[in-house]
């Protein structure tokens, strides 16, 4: 994946941060694997990170391929804001991987995940939406309108 093309995202699923990165390339978003556990479970990063080192170890000894379709991709850490190489997943493998963690929230989170894909999909035939965010985004970041 060329660098310049990623571009880290902070969206939020009830009030927890899922940092997910944009391929415009592969048209395909790449969550983090760790923020969409404490969104789960309700834990926090360490604890998070804690249970997804377990589950991995897990999901290995089962045989399951959704371990070796995790990538690593640098993203803003939540601590201080440096980029560090994160576990992702891309949709469909945060799907599977939701159906590994026990949670309630499984269902609202997949509806979650599909919203963001009906915005793009929707943006493909109206690209004004697109345009709308971009210059929000820009304009939260400090931009002129220049």
């Amino acid at each position: 994946m060329k660098e310049e093309r990623l571009q880290t995202i902070s969206n939020l699923f009830e009030s927890h941060e899922i940092r997910s990165i944009w391929n415009s390339d592969e048209e395909e978003y790449y969550f983090s694997v760790v923020d969409v556990i404490g969104a789960l479970t309700d834990n926090d990063y360490d604890k998070s990170r804690n249970y997804w080192k377990w589950l991995k170890s897990k999901l290995n000894s089962e045989g399951s391929e959704l371990v070796s379709n995790t990538n690593q991709l640098k993203m803003k850490s939540q601590k201080d804001g440096k980029s560090y190489l994160t576990d992702v997943l891309d949709t469909e493998g945060i799907l599977r991987l939701i159906e590994s963690v026990p949670s309630p929230k499984a269902e609202p989170f997949k509806m979650w995940l599909a919203s963001l894909g009906s915005e793009r999909i929707d943006e493909v035939f109206d690209p004004e939406p697109a345009i709308k965010r971009a210059v929000n985004y820009y304009r939260k970041r400090g931009y002129s309108d220049k």
